[in-house]
């Protein structure tokens, strides 16, 4: 990249993790996903209201024909993580993932939503059921409005994967592998066994398959 352009696009990586790399998008997934409530200074986090907008105008730019995720993040908000899966899922711009250190919680449906998702071998995801933190009301209600929130993740995984229904929820509720917790922990090898993910895959990997896919768009 020129000098010039690099001095450009310097703000957007600092704030976003964000760049453009000839006709390829690329899109850090980092940290904490940030939702409605603002986290410490000392967490590096993945703002929703950033990335939202950038997004759309990712999908619009008629300069921007790929869009590469880079996904390396412990979860967070689920509302807000979900939120960003489904634009991520509803673009016609060709998508590419790559899960790089961690794909974990909320993590999971925005590394499937891209059209064709790869994971690095030395990379692991967690699943395990929705967690609520602070006050928690233990009515019925409470356990109800969890129990819906896990069905969305669920469907929306399995709507964007290939892991069977039966699987992501025996993962997600298996005792004895997390400390002091439910769930599981998957290798790269085992997500992509699985149906989770598409591929193994490095950098090039996917800029390969997105610059495949402009090709073919034309």
């Amino acid at each position: 990249m020129p000098e010039e352009l690099m001095e450009e696009a310097l703000p957007a990586i600092r704030e976003l993790g964000s760049a453009e790399a000839g006709q390829i998008h690329c899109l850090a997934i980092v940290g904490e996903i940030e939702g409605h409530t603002l986290l410490p200074a000392s967490v590096k986090t993945t703002k929703y209201e950033h990335v939202m907008p950038l997004l759309a105008a990712v999908e619009e730019s008629p300069e921007i024909r790929g869009l590469l995720l880079l996904v390396n993040t412990v979860g967070g908000d689920v509302e807000a993580g979900l939120g960003l899966a489904e634009l991520i899922a509803g673009m016609k711009t060709p998508t590419a993932s790559l899960v790089l250190g961690g794909g974990h919680s909320i993590g999971v449906p925005l590394a499937v939503a891209a059209q064709r998702s790869f994971i690095a071998p030395s990379a692991a995801m967690t699943l395990h059921p929705v967690r609520l933190t602070g006050v928690v009301i233990g009515v019925e209600q409470t356990y109800s409005y969890l129990s819906r929130v896990e069905e969305r993740i669920v469907r929306f995984v399995t709507g964007h994967s290939r892991i069977p229904e039966e699987t992501l929820r025996a993962l997600m509720l298996r005792t004895g592998e997390l400390a002091g917790d439910v769930g599981s922990v998957v290798d790269g090898a085992e997500a992509v066994r699985l149906g989770l993910i598409d591929a193994l895959g490095t950098l090039s990997d996917a800029l390969a398959y997105l610059h495949r896919r402009m090709e073919e768009n034309g």
